[in-house]
């Protein structure tokens, strides 16, 4: 089943969902000289190169282009790059991180598994000759240095090419490929946001180094069924209630010096965050198991000793932020917390923001403030439904620094802010160039034009005000009810109704071919309050499921809703979520599309799934009532028994597609509708064109047999 090349789901596939050729990950040079950016060349292009814009003038010029590196070959991604891709979930080619010494002169980056260097000033590139696959590599501050991992190993060369040697490898002692130096964890990487395992010291003259050892975790295969004379790829994969990866952190030093960083890793295992900066001794984060407690140690790095600086405990879990802990150029502890129903900035011991915001992150750190990103708190005299800004927090108060309604971030130094704006109205974002305030320069997207604009209501439904958003169909008559799509994400860490173009492009579209789309972020999403997310603790299932139906019979009021033609989908976390809505509440729902779903909720991880529903052995019966199937079949399962499509790619590796089958296999057993779509190679991710095309199609055609649409 394909479209014409020019339909939505194939551009929308072919252009990543209309992302390829927008710019991100921007670096601003500390003098405030230059911008440093990637962007690939066109909005069909998945090859992301490096760009450099400068200030004063606002020209824009590559500073490394993958396609002449590479000589025109086809980039090869070894395991370890596309297993980081995956973790980050990253679908681009080419350029797709890097990182620069303190100057912001000299970047760094990978490039089927090679090691290459840009002289950002002058925009010259080549590769330095070094042992392989290079992962991850990063200069020192002074520039003089350039550490990577290579098979396990974090290695360091000069930056001219000289000197390459080992730093910290496995112990001879140590099974093969089960420890690494200078790699974040699955359990890092994926749910902590901890993407990387080493970090240079101001100094440049040694490193605090993560030390992996997986031998504890147990490990599962993936297979690809397709390719039955293919080897299962082993996957050490912590799932609830079982041995996660012991992770230790050392001081290591260029001259060859080691001194292990102590602390109390039994009550305290989870190496949250790590920050070393110019402004204080090494800082660190480590959360207990049950993420009720943490830590903030500094770091001795001569003695390896840590005393600590703060503590907190919380009666649900503690959340991770972004940029933070960190140190103010003053030595005090910036953090973000939970304080008094609010999430809060905290410099020192003193909160800077109350009820009125929500913090999300930390953006930059300086003399004269804090820039973070914030929604509107319970306080707020205006929800701003959807809506995400950028402020500057000091003791003096706080100053909005975006402007128009929508959803905004930004990255600051030396007096530049590079402001990246998305909004309803406009597709894509928007990145503009402040200096003192004032815009000076606008970075160029060549993002493609989705060929669509959302018809977006956003409303808030029923008592709880549960953010929603109302999508009909563009040439909608206003005279006749139509039928309801339910397209949520729902749950903990996915926002979906954003004040944003392009996350409602899809909405948008099943939209127009008949059905009103709602999107409801209920209980357990992010961005409201600590209240909000945190009332999914140990009933995961029932709240979510409750706000879902709650705001669809809220806004039926309100809009063309028909009640007996109701189909919900989702992926991920969405998925899990239809499914429970066909299982549990088949009086609401007549269909549902099913992708990627968790089913049976100890077969997830376990920072992740330990954190809402505790551990599976001390509350076995938490964790029957919110998943789907258990070792008897279907769990508190509903009738009359509704049609469902499930969708899993064979080659995930995060939710394993045991997942789908279980499911599956209960619906058979119970003698359930239902057809299953098993995508072969495909991970969590569906980046290549015609599935993700397909996808979009095959779905709409099962929502129309299912709720007899014609």
């Amino acid at each position: 089943m394909t479209t014409e090349s020019d339909s939505f789901p194939r551009r929308h596939a072919r252009t990543q969902r209309f992302t390829l050729g927008a710019p991100r990950a921007f670096t601003v040079a500390p003098d405030g000289s230059r911008v440093v950016f990637l962007r690939s060349a066109s909005g069909a292009d998945r090859a992301h190169q490096l760009w450099v814009l400068d200030v004063a003038d606002g020209a824009e010029r590559p500073a490394a282009d993958p396609g002449a590196l590479l000589g025109g070959t086809a980039e090869q991604l070894p395991p370890e790059e596309r297993a980081r891709r995956e973790r980050s979930r990253e679908g681009g080619a080419g350029i797709v991180g890097y990182a620069t010494d303190a100057a912001v002169e000299l970047a760094s980056f990978a490039l089927s598994g090679r090691l290459f260097t840009a002289e950002l000033r002058v925009g010259t590139a080549r590769e330095l000759p070094v042992p392989g696959p290079v992962i991850d590599p990063r200069p020192a501050p002074d520039g003089r240095h350039i550490a990577y991992v290579a098979r396990g190993a974090l290695r360091v060369i000069g930056a001219e090419g000289e000197g390459d040697r080992v730093l910290a490898e496995a112990e001879p002692e140590t099974e093969p490929g089960s420890v690494t130096y200078g790699l974040a964890e699955f359990i890092a990487a994926e749910e902590m946001g901890r993407s990387r395992g080493y970090w240079w010291s101001p100094e440049s003259d040694r490193l605090l180094v993560a030390r992996v050892d997986e031998t504890p975790v147990r490990r599962w295969w993936i297979s690809d069924p397709a390719h039955p004379e293919r080897e299962p790829q082993p996957v050490a994969y912590p799932a609830a209630g079982t041995d996660n990866a012991e992770v230790r952190l050392f001081v290591v030093g260029l001259d060859g010096t080691r001194t292990e960083v102590v602390w109390d890793r039994a009550g305290y295992p989870y190496l949250a965050r790590v920050h070393w900066s110019a402004a204080g001794a090494p800082l660190i984060l480590v959360q207990a198991r049950d993420q009720r407690s943490q830590l903030f140690l500094a770091v001795d790095p001569d003695t390896g000793a840590t005393r600590m600086v703060h503590a907190d405990e919380d009666p649900q879990w503690l959340e991770l932020f972004p940029g933070v802990p960190c140190w103010s150029p003053s030595g005090q502890l910036v953090r973000i917390a939970d304080e008094g129903g609010a999430r809060v900035l905290t410099v020192g011991e003193r909160p800077l923001t109350g009820a009125q915001l929500h913090v999300r992150a930390v953006l930059d750190v300086s003399d004269d403030d804090v820039l973070v990103t914030a929604s509107a708190g319970e306080a707020a005299a205006d929800p701003e439904t959807g809506e995400i800004h950028v402020y500057r927090v000091n003791e003096l108060g706080v100053e909005r620094v975006s402007q128009e309604p929508g959803v905004h971030t930004a990255v600051r130094a030396g007096g530049v802010t590079v402001l990246i704006s998305a909004t309803l109205g406009r597709a894509g974002s928007q990145a503009q160039v402040l200096h003192d305030g004032k815009r000076v320069a606008g970075v160029a997207s060549f993002a493609e034009h989705p060929g669509l604009s959302p018809r977006v209501t956003l409303a808030q439904g029923g008592a709880r005000r549960i953010p929603c958003a109302v999508l009909l169909p563009t040439d909608y008559d206003g005279d006749t009810s139509l039928p309801v799509l339910m397209d949520p994400y729902g749950g903990p860490h996915g926002q979906r109704v954003v004040a944003a173009h392009n996350p409602h492009l899809t909405s948008q579209w099943f939209a127009d071919q008949g059905f009103a789309v709602i999107v409801a972020d209920g209980r357990g999403t992010p961005g409201r309050s600590p209240a909000w997310e945190k009332a999914v603790k140990d009933d995961l299932a029932a709240v979510v499921l409750e706000d879902q139906v709650d705001a669809l019979h809220a806004l039926a009021g309100d809009f063309p809703l028909d009640l007996t033609r109701v189909a919900i989908r989702g992926w991920s976390f969405g998925g899990y979520l239809a499914a429970l809505a066909a299982l549990r509440r088949p009086d609401v729902f007549h269909a549902a599309v099913v992708g990627a779903p968790v089913t049976d909720l100890r077969l997830y991880d376990t920072h992740y799934q330990e954190r809402y529903l505790g551990h599976p052995v001390q509350q076995p019966e938490v964790y029957r009532r919110n998943s789907l199937v258990d070792d008897a079949g279907l769990v508190d399962d509903a009738y009359p028994a509704r049609p469902m499509m499930i969708i899993h790619g064979l080659a995930d590796d995060n939710v394993v597609v045991a997942h789908s089958l279980r499911l599956s296999s209960a619906l058979l057993a119970a003698g359930r509708p239902h057809e299953v779509l098993p995508l072969s190679g495909v991970t969590h991710m569906t980046p290549q064109e015609t599935v993700a095309e397909n996808l979009l199609l095959l779905q709409l055609d099962f929502l129309k047999r299912a709720l007899n649409l014609g």
